[in-house]
């Protein structure tokens, strides 16, 4: 007689979910928040963990964030309610060695960090998945809008079917040992409005919870108070010089300025708009020029993660799209590997406010399939 073939579950394990321990990364908001009922509710072993990254007085009264005072508190009640067990865990000190200080070295050398990357590569798709795998978890699942797809050399990572809620800019850098654990059960929604209609189908109370919208250690989008805070000082002033040598003004810091920057720079009286086309940290020069000195064609990458099937060097180049910024769509580009983890990016069409410190991602322009990506490092 033929054995019984066990059946797939839907997190693509061959048993029964009850027998199937998920660990969730909950945020306290709506889309970890619905993960969890929705794995709850199918029957699997849940196992609910937050993560507070950074001091619960400062954060408790701050709005439109991720895992503060209040937003621990929103996930343990999604737990009680749906009646899987919630530990938070003190991340405070991985947090700020791991991403806030990097932030602040960043900024201080003229680039323009990305730190929701960090986070995820450095806290909670390495520690926090090492912490699921100590509760003998067969997988972790988030509320990202990304989704995981199985393929012929293993799984594959792909681009949301919203475009409008799509991160996979923010997670290029999982790995696929990283890929093979985890599971996004919201990637395949077409809308926000369907999580939230599931929260208010689970009946939970963050349903209607704002999504968060600034960095969460960056009160306010106010970067440059942040890095005074953590490096004092550090706001040193200087000259504002267009790029053709003349001194047009002061600044108060290149802190507070990014590439690309027109608004601010109180140099107004010129017949032409002029942008921050670079930041010469050494000198303490903000240098400003017209629009066009801002297109930029070939941009170098290092710190590659490819998720390629066959290894980045196997070919002299790559037909790919890129994205240089979370907000802009894919571009037309030829990735030409250097090394196993270096490349220079070639834009079909120029880009504008190219700035190092920013991610290249790497998509197939035939398809959703994203093949990793790497940091920009420095402009031409």
């Amino acid at each position: 007689m033929p054995l019984d073939v066990p059946q797939m579950n839907s997190l693509g394990f061959p048993k029964p979910p009850a027998e199937t321990r998920v660990v969730v990364a909950m945020s306290g908001g709506v889309d970890s928040s619905v993960v969890a009922a929705m794995l709850a509710e199918e029957g699997y072993d849940v196992v609910g963990v937050t993560l507070q990254l950074y001091d619960h007085g400062a954060a408790l009264a701050k709005k439109g964030a991720c895992c503060a005072g209040v937003d621990i508190h929103d996930a343990r009640r999604v737990a009680e309610q749906m009646n899987f067990p919630h530990y938070v865990l003190d991340y405070e000190n991985i947090f700020k060695d791991a991403v806030i200080e990097e932030f602040a070295e960043s900024y201080l050398g003229g680039a323009t960090p990305v730190p929701c990357i960090r986070c995820n590569e450095r806290v909670k798709f390495k520690d926090l998945l090492q912490t699921a795998r100590d509760l003998d978890a067969d997988c972790m699942a988030t509320g990202h809008y990304i989704r995981r797809k199985s393929g012929a050399v293993g799984p594959e990572l792909h681009s949301a079917a919203d475009a409008n809620r799509d991160q996979s800019y923010f997670l290029f850098s999982t790995t696929p040992e990283q890929l093979a654990y985890l599971r996004f059960p919201l990637g395949h929604l077409k809308s926000k409005a369907e999580t939230r209609a599931l929260a208010a189908k689970y009946g939970l109370s963050v349903a209607d919870k704002p999504d968060s919208q600034d960095i969460c250690f960056v009160p306010d989008g106010n970067y440059a108070a942040v890095i005074e805070k953590l490096r004092p000082g550090a706001a040193e002033p200087g000259e504002i010089v267009h790029a053709d040598g003349r001194v047009l003004g002061t600044h108060r810091g290149v802190i507070h300025y990014t590439i690309g920057q027109r608004r601010g720079l109180g140099i107004g009286g010129l017949e032409d708009p002029l942008y921050v086309v670079k930041l010469d940290v050494d000198n303490s020069r903000v240098v400003v020029g017209p629009k066009d000195m801002l297109a930029t064609r070939k941009i170098p990458v290092r710190e590659i993660n490819w998720l390629g099937d066959a290894p980045l060097m196997s070919r002299p180049e790559w037909q790919v799209s890129v994205k240089v910024r979370s907000t802009r769509p894919p571009r037309e580009a030829i990735l030409r590997p250097i090394s196993d983890t270096s490349a220079e990016v070639e834009l079909l069409t120029p880009e504008e406010g190219v700035s190092p410190g920013q991610a290249c991602v790497f998509y197939d322009p035939d398809s959703s399939r994203i093949f990793g990506g790497g940091w920009i490092w420095r402009g031409y």
